[in-house]
């Protein structure tokens, strides 16, 4: 026990939680709770000191965990500290503006504008540098104002547009644009000439309605130039037949990691690689192509002794892998669709059964127990199992009346064989025919997948007869090519001529630009 007037002096260092003061009769106590959860008994006559500030600063948590404790005082705190920081330093934040450097010398107005009258001023900001001196008794109007006596100039004739509306607007006489047109047009019809077509044009003297036309040379077609030229106060015209150049161009290379960036550093038109590539697609599986095989493009190509060139048509895409032909793919018929060579023979089998797919039979037709649907039912075909992305080919020629989701089928393809026959094929992967195209046998029409209902790649392969599903292990088929003897020589013949094409070869300069008609320049008057 403290004596009466006793004083006990809590520091900083023992922390307070609670105090509680009992009274007892006339005896009297305090009891203190410390923060370590000790109890000290204390006379009521002690003195209980606080702590100051700057002893109680050192114990505050300024490093508040703002994710524990959410919503009570001590959160609130943490919050308020970080907003308050946050703030102190956008406060700090230097400004944005742009620090311009003391000049080496400080220049005078006189200074700046001298400065600024040699500098070369961009057009954004004027260009309105150098000096401006106003006219003065030295500087005399002219009557008139000279013009040239020749002007030459370049125009493009627009898809649409007229030779002779052209020629005005450049500055030419009615008369004479009138007359260079109907020179052209006794060589050349003028709606033929496309648009696009560049015009060599230079102009004379300056007549009543305008000047008068003194040359014009243009272009109207591949292996024609025209050049129209003033001779004893008239307009002549000759025409010059250029010699074509029509032989195929060839390009040929490794596919490396990108058949499409091989092809393109090769030289491929983008054009002409395209269609090779669909044709590709076509036929096999892109995804099968190896860094190691070559590719085989033979495209139309069209040169002038004149510079002019013009690429045409895909005609030709192989695919060879180690030395081996891979794919043959020629351009044949009116449709412009291209046929492996391998599959152009007179008959491909010949009362055989014929699989849409290199796969195995896995379920047959007739009743079954579904694997996903959990009953048995009619399973109106068989099912082959196949790799994905097998092609999946045409049974016998006939026409798509369905390409596309088809329920449990998946991406369905149904081929209409002419008289009582169609065949149905499901869970494809992708396409390559669509609805209303005409399928011959052995064209691939698709791939292999696993769509719709399916617990795994396959090909789900039906026939029907006269509408009704038919066992597609009684059918027979008998695929024939569809061509005869003579078309089937005729496309080994145009196959055999293209292969004998070198590389390059219509790289070769045009040989000559003697005319077509022996005749060369022929004027018109």
């Amino acid at each position: 026990m403290l004596a009466p007037g006793a004083c006990v002096v809590l520091w900083s260092r023992i922390e307070v939680e609670q105090a509680v003061v009992w009274r007892e009769g006339a005896a009297a106590s305090m009891h203190l709770r410390m923060l370590t959860g000790e109890w000290v008994i204390l006379p009521e006559t002690a003195t209980i000191t606080r702590p100051k500030w700057r002893d109680k600063l050192p114990q505050i948590d300024f490093a508040q965990d703002l994710s524990e404790d959410i919503g009570t005082p001590r959160w609130w705190r943490g919050l308020a500290l970080m907003a308050a920081l946050i703030a102190a330093a956008l406060g700090f934040l230097p400004h944005l503006s742009r620090l311009e450097a003391a000049p080496a010398m400080r220049l005078d107005v006189t200074a700046q504008e001298e400065m600024r009258s040699q500098m070369i001023a961009p057009l954004a900001a004027g260009g309105d540098s150098g000096r401006h001196m106003s006219a003065t008794r030295l500087a005399v109007a002219t009557a008139s104002a000279p013009e040239r006596a020749r002007v030459e100039m370049v125009a493009t004739l627009a898809a649409g547009d007229s030779l002779g509306r052209l020629l005005q607007r450049a500055g030419a006489s009615a008369g004479d644009a009138a007359r260079a047109s109907e020179l052209i047009a006794a060589r050349v019809p003028l709606a033929e000439i496309p648009g696009g077509t560049r015009l060599d044009i230079a102009l004379g003297a300056h007549g009543g309605d305008g000047r008068t036309v003194e040359r014009l040379a243009l272009r109207p077609r591949f292996d024609l130039d025209l050049l129209l030229s003033r001779r004893g106060g008239g307009l002549v015209l000759e025409s010059r037949a250029l010699a074509v150049d029509e032989t195929p161009l060839r390009i040929r290379g490794l596919a490396g990691p990108s058949l499409y960036r091989a092809a393109r550093a090769a030289g491929a038109p983008i054009r002409a690689l395209q269609q090779y590539l669909q044709a590709l697609d076509a036929h096999m599986s892109l995804d099968e192509i190896q860094p190691t095989d070559s590719f085989d493009l033979i495209l139309g190509y069209r040169r002038s002794a004149g510079g002019t060139v013009e690429a045409g048509d895909l005609l030709y895409a192989g695919l060879e892998r180690d030395g081996a032909p891979r794919a043959q793919l020629l351009r044949w018929g009116s449709g412009g669709q291209f046929y492996d060579a391998a599959g152009m023979n007179e008959q491909r089998a010949s009362t055989a059964l014929m699989l849409p797919v290199a796969g195995h039979v896995t379920s047959g037709f007739g009743m079954r127990f579904h694997p996903i649907l959990g009953y048995s039912r009619l399973h109106a075909g068989i099912d082959l199992g196949a790799p994905w992305g097998s092609p999946i080919f045409a049974v016998a020629d006939g026409d798509v009346t369905w390409a596309g989701p088809h329920g449990g089928h998946g991406n369905y393809v149904r081929l209409q064989h002419g008289g009582t026959f169609a065949t149905g094929y499901g869970h494809m992967s992708r396409f390559a025919v669509s609805p209303g195209m005409h399928v011959r046998a052995g064209q691939v029409i698709g791939y292999v997948g696993s769509t719709g209902l399916s617990t795994g790649p396959h090909l789900h392969y039906e026939v029907y007869q006269n509408g009704r599903p038919v066992d597609p292990m009684s059918v027979h088929f008998t695929m024939r090519s569809g061509v005869d003897k003579g078309e089937m020589a005729a496309f080994k013949a145009r196959l055999a001529k293209l292969l004998l094409v070198r590389p390059g070869a219509a790289l070769a300069p045009v040989g000559g630009a003697a005319a077509r008609s022996g005749k060369g320049l022929a004027p018109l008057r």
